[in-house]
């Protein structure tokens, strides 16, 4: 399931919601309306090609007098005499014409905002109206619908290119058709019904199929390509995740490999470590990982200790260090930066400073400042300096990047644990921790208390607060622009060059690969990995 990242979900659920958007405006748009009349031109023929679908006829002319009955009358011979073929007319054409209340509710008389012998006009450009015959269904109102258009009061009314249809009620899905006799102009030409609905309108439908009264589409050609392109882009966006998906995937089985691998040196990046750890046996189940890290220095000696007596070139053991080993001490290590590793500064809950300068602290670490009361708006309390021994990576970057290179109060001898005991000597009390846990431990628990340690590490730690230096709080979110200077590059020492397919180099590879859950990891744990864009400069070799 390493495929169900945050950002594929997110790009899941947005094709998701692109798939219900398309349905949602599919159903909107086929939804019937309020009030609406339709029309569809299911014909428009030549007169000497015209074939009469079945119905009953009404019939009105404009060269009829309209007295005839066609109660029981053959359907064509009706035909025959309202469009007498005889006419001596120019191109004559028909057209059938289905007038439909396809909207939501019945239409009554009083429905039209027309005069009242006009409901509706029918507009037939280029040519000539001569007559016009009345065809109804089976409906239960098809002879009430007839009979009303077909009436002399109300009757169908001839106009030049129009013709006139009176005001007639339509309940739901009722409908009928009008055959017209035209002439003066080609076949297909355009047909436009007109017409005003009290809140409806009257609109051109288009039947969904070659069958003449199929249900008409209540969506536009654009809409409808529309819509077809934009399923067709959510399910490409759908596929494109899937595959993202399987690709790293395939990438992290790619960098699986079995067999046992321990994980040593900085303390400050245990928590880092394990959480690769995890990561890493959760993709290759093969893995066998260890964690013992204790410091930098411990960390280096072991790994060339072990890298030298080994027999088949270099070892299964990584070692992490806060910043770069010296190469003339360890010159069979090889080192990989992976992260940027941001340092805090941390005191005691009971002093409330929450920022030092960098000379104070300078001055406190040289053993100037012996009392809180000798910084502005500090406690009277004594100075205990919470340190690390000399093998820490930790404490040498804080000498490097805080210290200007001085060693923390020169020529004392550290106590091996921090008891608060009160001391108005010339110096400090001074406590030499072996890892970052006890630096964290110490501080908490002894007023006046200062130490340092590795940013996630700090975080909620109970009975301490971090410090800002010089304003600048520590922080991995702008670490490249921002000027805090307690930071260091976070490195992966193997002894010499493992084999490519071995444990030691596709875990390294894991660690250092773009975009993969190695560098979740270390963003969880307040590391920058230095594969991101921001990193590249403070990674970069010197």
């Amino acid at each position: 399931m390493d495929w169900l990242s945050p950002e594929n979900v997110i790009a899941l659920a947005t094709a998701l919601i692109g798939v219900v958007a398309t349905f949602a405006a599919l159903i909107y748009e086929r939804s019937p309306r309020r009030r609406h009349i339709g029309y569809r031109v299911q014909m428009d023929t030549y007169f000497q090609d015209f074939q009469l679908p079945s119905g009953r006829l009404g019939s009105t002319g404009a060269d009829d007098d309209g007295d005839d009955e066609n109660g029981g009358e053959d359907e064509q011979a009706v035909v025959r005499s309202v469009f007498n073929p005889a006419l001596d007319l120019t191109d004559p054409t028909l057209v059938l014409l289905r007038i439909e209340n396809d909207g939501a509710h019945d239409i009554e008389v009083d429905d039209y905002n027309t005069s009242a012998l006009r409901g509706l006009t029918v507009r037939f450009t280029g040519r000539h109206v001569h007559g016009c015959a009345v065809l109804v269904g089976d409906g239960p109102n098809a002879e009430d619908i007839r009979d009303h258009l077909t009436d002399q009061q109300h009757r169908l009314l001839p106009e030049g290119d129009k013709l006139h249809i009176p005001r007639v009620a339509l309940d739901k899905g009722d409908h009928f058709k009008l055959v017209v006799l035209l002439s003066g102009g080609n076949a297909g030409g355009e047909v436009k019904v007109t017409g005003r609905l009290r809140r409806g309108k009257i609109g051109e439908n288009k039947s969904s199929s070659s069958t003449l009264d199929s249900k008409p589409q209540q969506f536009t050609r654009p809409a409808r390509v529309l819509i077809g392109l934009l399923t067709v882009c959510v399910v490409t966006l759908a596929s494109l995740v899937l595959a993202t998906g399987e690709e790293k995937q395939d990438k992290a089985q790619s960098l699986c490999a079995e067999g046992d691998l321990r994980l040593i040196g900085s303390s400050a990046f245990t928590r880092t470590a394990e959480a690769l750890k995890k990561a890493y046996e959760e993709e290759c189940p093969g893995a066998r990982i260890e964690v013992a890290t204790e410091s930098t220095d411990r960390g280096a000696r072991e790994l060339d200790s072990i890298g030298k007596i080994a027999l088949d070139g270099s070892p299964p053991v990584i070692s992490f260090s806060d910043g770069p080993l010296s190469r003339s001490d360890f010159p069979r290590l090889q080192g990989r930066s992976t992260s940027v590793a941001v340092f805090t500064l941390i005191v005691h809950d009971d002093v409330k400073l929450k920022n030092l300068t960098l000379a104070q602290v300078r001055d406190l670490y040289a053993g100037r400042i012996t009392n809180w009361n000798q910084i502005p708006g500090g406690p009277d309390l004594p100075v205990v300096l919470a340190s690390r021994g000399d093998d820490s990576g930790t404490g040498d970057v804080l000498r490097r990047q805080l210290l200007d290179g001085h060693e923390e109060k020169p020529g004392s001898d550290p106590e091996p644990v921090c008891n608060g005991k009160v001391e108005r000597g010339p110096a400090p009390e001074r406590c030499a921790l072996d890892s970052t846990r006890q630096v964290l431990e110490a501080v908490g628990s002894t007023r006046g208390a200062i130490g340092y340690a590795e940013l996630r590490s700090s975080v909620g730690a109970k009975g301490m607060h971090t410090v800002s230096i010089d304003g600048r709080p520590a922080s991995v979110a702008d670490i490249a622009t921002s000027g805090y200077p307690y930071r260091s590059v976070e490195y992966a020492y193997t002894y010499g060059t493992p084999k490519a397919d071995s444990l030691t180099a596709r875990f390294l590879n894991f660690m250092t690969v773009s975009g993969g859950s190695a560098e979740e990891a270390m963003r969880r744990h307040l590391q920058l990995p230095c594969a991101e864009p921001e990193a590249l400069q403070i990674c970069a070799p010197s």
